[in-house]
Parts: structure tokens; sequence; C-alpha cells
């Protein structure tokens, strides 16, 4: 019997009784039952933050090169098929019916969660693609995440902060170490964080994986019309900036070079292909500008240091009278922490509910941002469009809008497509 999308998201959900459960052994031997594996060289990306930047980067540029890629990214910002990409382009909900099945055939009585039940007929999707490279976004952490149960061929470890502390750890040093469990002995394991935690080049060595680090293995420089890469006997001059915004992307971009400068034998890439993958390279919710009156500023930036990035990049965007607020998070992260990084561009703040029991309400981020000096005003919302109207109500033209937190806070203002602003001062 054929099953939806929906269905089988909806059945996947009450398999298991928690949402979470950090292990491998239960992904393992499902894998092991499905036969499943791939037969092309294999990108595994973790880290806080940049993870799905770096992603999309690898992507373009391997796309440019004229490469068949298959992405696994995460989470979704309105569509959950928007996870599987296939040559740049979203798979179709229906055709993932054949993957959810042959996880179902396979796990017998073993208890899957909703991530590693998805996670594995991604990966089966993936499978069935006459591909050539793979690429795989690691979720929480790295060790026990469901992307762990397939071995790569290059490793890659983008920025490093606190966040899911309560099951990482308290600290960048705990936290490094439970990212680094991607590495793999003897195969490239690039770390794109400038400063990464020592626990990550500890184990490198200890596990004897070929470290990259940003620095010392690879490098980039650069003036405000073009930038330039170095690495390992390679070298790229005369880079246009990556289409994605912010003052983080060349890191990102440095990062996503050297993965694919570490499978040049396999997958060799030339200046053209960069060039052109990065001028092209494209990942809705990450500093999207969207032109308008106001301005609208849509970023999934969620803890305190893809907050502060946000914030700088804001602050260099140039003059804006007044800046509106449209945010919405999960209760689990440093809220207090995040809204500080922020509050001093923020005239004023629109605060919504959120579609999940994890979620803080509205009524609970009133309450941290009351409790902050100088916080600014606050009102709420029942969702993340009702809120977006709201400001936009109060905006003038000249304004701008920045919806930022949650994937569900910025897929809530996209799910009628992407807003086009018309202040209502205008008319």
């Amino acid at each position: 019997m054929t099953r939806t999308l929906a269905d089988w998201l909806a059945h996947s959900e009450s398999l298991h009784p928690k949402t979470m459960d950090l292990s491998l052994e239960r992904v393992q031997q499902v894998r092991a039952a499905m036969g499943l594996r791939f037969d092309v060289p294999v990108i595994t990306v973790a880290g806080t933050n940049c993870k799905g930047s770096t992603c999309s980067m690898i992507e373009a540029i391997a796309l440019a090169a004229g490469y068949r890629v298959g992405l696994y990214i995460k989470p979704h910002l309105v569509h959950f098929e928007e996870r599987c990409r296939v040559n740049g382009a979203p798979v179709a909900a229906e055709s993932l019916d054949e993957d959810f099945q042959a996880v179902e055939d396979a796990r017998g009585e073993v208890a899957l969660t909703t991530f590693e039940f998805s996670t594995l007929a991604i990966a089966h999707r993936l499978a069935r693609e006459p591909l050539d490279l793979v690429i795989l976004e690691v979720g929480l952490g790295g060790r026990f995440d469901a992307v762990n149960a397939f071995d790569a061929d290059c490793a890659v470890i983008t920025s490093i902060d606190l966040d899911h502390t309560e099951f990482l750890g308290p600290d960048r040093e705990s936290i490094g170490r439970e990212k680094a469990g991607i590495l793999r002995t003897g195969r490239p394991a690039i770390v794109s964080d400038p400063v990464p935690p020592q626990s990550v080049i500890d184990h490198a060595t200890e596990i004897g994986a070929d470290l990259w680090l940003m620095g010392r293995d690879f490098n980039h420089q650069g003036d405000r019309q073009q930038w330039g890469w170095s690495g390992r006997g390679r070298r790229y001059h005369g880079l246009a900036y990556p289409a994605l915004r912010g003052a983080n992307q060349l890191l990102n971009a440095s990062g996503a070079i050297a993965a694919l400068e570490s499978l040049r034998e396999r997958l060799p890439i030339n200046a053209q292909a960069v060039r052109r993958g990065l001028a092209s390279v494209d990942l809705p919710g990450r500093f999207q500008i969207v032109p308008g009156q106001p301005a609208l500023v849509l970023d999934v930036a969620h803890n305190p240091q893809s907050v502060a990035a946000l914030a700088l990049n804001l602050d260099q965007m140039g003059y804006f009278p007044r800046t509106f607020a449209v945010f919405g998070a999960m209760r689990d992260k440093d809220l207090a922490g995040v809204m500080a990084r922020i509050a001093p561009l923020i005239e004023h703040w629109h605060l919504t509910d959120l579609p999940l029991p994890r979620a803080a309400s509205a009524a609970e981020l009133a309450d941290t941002l009351a409790a902050l000096p100088g916080g600014g005003g606050g009102s709420t919302h029942a969702t993340p469009s009702d809120a977006l109207a709201a400001a936009l109500a109060a905006a003038d033209p000249t304004d701008r809008i920045v919806v930022f937190g949650s994937f569900y806070t910025v897929g809530g203002v996209l799910k009628q497509g992407l807003p086009r602003l018309k202040a209502p001062h205008q008319a």
C-alpha cells in the first residue's frame, strides 16, 4: 500500500518513546539489514553553525564542475522534501515512499526515532541515484548522530559554540569532542573553525585522521573586490565573493573548497567551477535579504554565536531608521544570551508562538526580554506570519524587519511564498 509522506512521518513519530535517543547501534543495525552503502565519495559536515552554508557551497561547486550530487540537509524550512536534494533540486515527496518502505521492511522490531527513520530513508533515496558525490549534513553533535552510521571519505567540522549543552556537554571542548566523532582514520578532516577546541585536534591526532586546519593547511585572503584561497599545493585567485551574504561566509567557502581539494584524485575541480559554484549558491534563510519596503532579512540564527554574526551583518547593511524583530525559538536555547546579542539594534520585538511543545511561548520570550537591560518593547503573537504582519503595520518604508530564530520562525513566514513587503504608509 502506497503511503503519503505525511503518513510516513506520522508513522515514524510513533515508533520510539523519545524524540531523541543518542546512540548509533540501532541505526547501524537497520542500515546493515538494508544493505545500504554508497559507492561514491561521501562528505559529512558537522558543527554548531554554518553547516548548511558549507554543504550548499560544496554542492554548488561540484555541480558547476559537472558532477551529479546528492545532498541531505536539514532541517527544512517549509516542506520536508527540502532535506533531500538531487542535482540541486528537492526530490518529489511521493518519490520517497519506496525509501521509507525499505526502512520499515528492514527494521523489524527495532524502534527508531523519526530522525533516524527519515535519515535512513533519505540515504536510501540517494543511494539509488546515479551520483558522483553524496553530502550528508550531521544533525545534533556527531559521534551518536544517525549520519555517523555512514563512513565519510572526508569530514568537515565548521564553527563550534555552545548549543544543545544538555546532550553534548557544558563547554566547547566537550562539544568539540562530540563533533569530532565523525572523523575517520586516514581520511581528510577539514576544520574550518579558525580557533577549534583542542579536543578536535587531539581526537584527529589520536585516530590518525588527515587533519586540515584553517590557517595552517588552507587559508583565504582578499580585498573588497575579490578573494583567493590557498591550500596544500593549490591556489585559486580572482574569486568572487559567495552569493550567500554574511561576514562568516569566506570561512565556510574556504572549508568547502578544502573538502573538495582533499578528494581531488577522485573528484577534480577547476577554478572556473569554484567561481561559478560560489556565485550561484543559494540557501534560503541564511542572512537572506528580500527586496521591498521595508527591507526584510530572514535568518535561522538561534544561538549566541550565530546571532552575534547576524547582528554584525545587520550593522554593516547601512542606515535604517528603525529595525523590527520577529523572533521565535526553542525553550532549551540560551534565550537571554541570544536576545542580548542583538537587542541594541532592535526598536521593537514581535515575539511569536511556534507549533512545537519544546518551543518557548511568546509570553516566555516577553518575560526574557523584560529582564534584559534596554531590551526594548515587545508584543506577542500566535504565529510568525501574524508577527510579521504586525511588524509591517508598524514599519515605515525606510525601516527594516528581521525575522530570526528557529527554522519554524523563518519557515512560518515562508509558507505562502517569499514575502514582498510594501508598508501601508506607501498606499
